[in-house]
């Protein structure tokens, strides 16, 4: 019988939220409880939904080694982005890959993340019906797309990308802001090479399985995922999961108790005798015991559950033997609906009612054929039916034994897939390290050219400006000597021209001096023969104009000169 189910990847996360199925044939009505009527199985359980752990700020931000790291996601401001340049879902979903990807290379971080936003609201699907008909048309056009090959999406937009997976999957993880996968494992996943289930990550098919079940169904993982329902959820440790004690698959207890793969069959261990309640794999089709499984799980895992833990695997097990018609099956179901019933009326504790539930285990394992068997092995027994027994024995050890080698077997498989795994995520880390190594570089040398055509320019604006200042003195300099040559220049003219009105006026004196005295000879002339006094008073005015007044030379200068200016 194979252990309880556990999850080691998922190191204790819980789940919090529903997320839409990739099978778009599935019912998409929500899950039933539980406990509402333990004659019958929901249409579509809690544990046969894909859940993903996540919160309003907290998020697995990569899956490493088998351990989630948790990060706190930025928030940022929405800039406005033109109507031409915009992108709906519809485009990604129906246009050509490299189309998409040089729109969104020009389109800013902002309005990516918004499109995401909006793809995780329908995915939530809290507007009912309107957003599971927009998440089925999303996913149709997806779907039928034949180009949407390994080839083409490695050349996609990494938005673009998880964009895509995330339709095609059903799973809003792909698209939180803190989740980090390589470009190669969204590729595989969108492909059906990796298991989609983020924390899981194994390759398809897993451990090399051969079965039908995992060759034909497209994106199975029998690791994590449901043979009936394909879906995964997080929970370990609980009878919500039987698993098949030969192929070792999974299955939902639901989608068992649904598909009647839970019913009456002859004991596993000798084929013969009474027949007892027994689990039917899908995948194999054969046989396991019920009985000794669920007794395992409570005997492993009851001690550590609180009182609504042990209602709900209680209603587990009643709903698993509620059809049981052999004593041992009958007792068990007995009990189980009386615990239920103390623990939720309060009239037991958890570990009072995890006690009596035990006892009840250790009961069935004294009334069992095998234990009539060995209290009636006292009496003698032929030799014939003794060798039988004993081959009974070695048979039974001998199956035992292959079942651990096949575990063994399988566990190998799964740490030599795990190992190859970690090998490929060091080196696409390592080829991503070295591009941003050559970016950062490339970046530095972009920055040093830059510092040294600033230094350059600011070499050239200081030359400039000191040949500024030289080109203003200069100028200075030459307007001093102008207004010096002005001045100079002013000044010979000035005395050039005194000089000319000086000699003018002397050659005037002349004139009339040589004037003057010809009038005095005449006038000699005259007087000797007797001269006129009007001629006398004529020629005394003359005498005293040319004598005694002073010459205007000097106080006609400026007037003659009328640009003079006197600095």
């Amino acid at each position: 019988m194979l252990p309880p189910r556990q999850q080691s990847r998922v190191g204790g996360l819980q789940t919090s939220l529903s997320l839409v199925s990739s099978d778009p044939r599935l019912s998409p009505e929500e899950p039933r409880s539980n406990s509402d009527n333990i004659h019958e199985s929901p249409t579509e359980s809690a544990s046969s939904r894909e859940t993903w752990p996540t919160g309003d700020a907290i998020a697995v931000k990569k899956m490493e080694n088998g351990k989630a790291e948790i990060d706190i996601p930025e928030k940022s401001v929405i800039r406005r982005v033109s109507s031409a340049d915009k992108i709906s879902l519809q485009d990604i979903a129906r246009e050509n890959v490299d189309i998409i990807c040089e729109k969104m290379h020009h389109l800013p971080e902002e309005f990516l993340e918004e499109l995401k936003n909006g793809l995780r609201v329908i995915l939530e699907g809290g507007n009912g019906s309107q957003h599971r008909e927009e998440f089925f048309i999303l996913q149709k056009l997806v779907q039928s797309r034949s180009d949407l090959t390994a080839k083409t999406l490695i050349r996609a937009h990494r938005v673009q990308l998880e964009i895509l997976v995330a339709i095609n999957t059903g799973i809003q993880g792909f698209l939180h802001p803190s989740i980090s996968l390589s470009q190669t494992s969204l590729i595989e996943i969108f492909v059906y090479k990796r298991c989609r289930n983020i924390a899981c990550q194994n390759q398809l098919p897993a451990d090399d399985c051969t079965c039908e079940t995992c060759n034909n169904s497209n994106g199975f993982c029998n690791l994590c995922m449901c043979v009936i329902c394909s879906k995964f959820d997080f929970e370990v440790n609980t009878c919500r999961w039987i698993g098949c004690d030969l192929c070792s698959h999974w299955t939902h207890t639901d989608c068992a108790i649904r598909e009647q793969l839970i019913c009456m069959g002859p004991s596993v261990k000798s084929g013969v005798g009474p027949s007892e309640m027994v689990f039917r794999c899908q995948a194999c089709s054969r046989t396991s015991e019920l009985l000794g499984w669920v007794k395992d799980v409570f005997q492993h895992c009851a001690p550590s559950w609180d009182g609504e833990a042990l209602v709900r695997e209680l209603d587990f097990v009643s709903r698993i033997f509620h059809g049981s018609k052999d004593t041992r099956g009958r007792k068990l179901f007995w009990k189980c609906d009386d615990l239920k019933g103390k623990l939720n009326s309060g009239k037991v504790d958890a570990n009072a009612a995890c006690r009596a539930i035990l006892m009840v285990f250790q009961e069935l394992e004294m009334d069992s054929p095998k234990s009539l068997e060995n209290a009636e092995s006292e009496r003698l027994v032929a030799p014939q039916e003794a060798c039988n027994r004993i081959a009974e024995v070695v048979k039974e050890a001998i199956r035992k034994m292959e079942i651990v080698a096949d575990e063994k077997m399988r566990m190998f498989k799964k740490a030599r897939l795990t190992l190859e795994a970690c090998d490929r995520e060091l080196a696409d880390k390592a080829r991503e390290a070295a591009e941003l190594k050559m970016d950062r570089q490339k970046k530095k040398s972009q920055i040093e050219e830059l510092e040294r055509i600033v230094r350059l320019k600011n070499a050239e604006a200081e030359m400039f400006q000191l040949k500024a200042n030289e080109a203003k003195r200069e100028a200075e300099r030459l307007q001093r000597i102008a207004l010096a040559k002005s001045d100079k220049s002013e000044e010979e003219y000035t005395n050039n021209y005194l000089k000319q009105k000086l000699s003018e006026a002397e050659a005037e004196k002349q004139y009339l001096y040589e004037k003057i005295k010809m009038q005095e000879s005449s006038r000699v002339s005259q007087s000797s023969s007797g001269g006129d006094p009007s001629s006398m008073l004529m020629y005394s005015k003359i005498h005293d104009l040319l004598y005694n007044v002073p010459p205007k030379g000097d106080s006609q200068s400026n007037e003659c000169h009328p640009f003079r200016s006197n600095p």
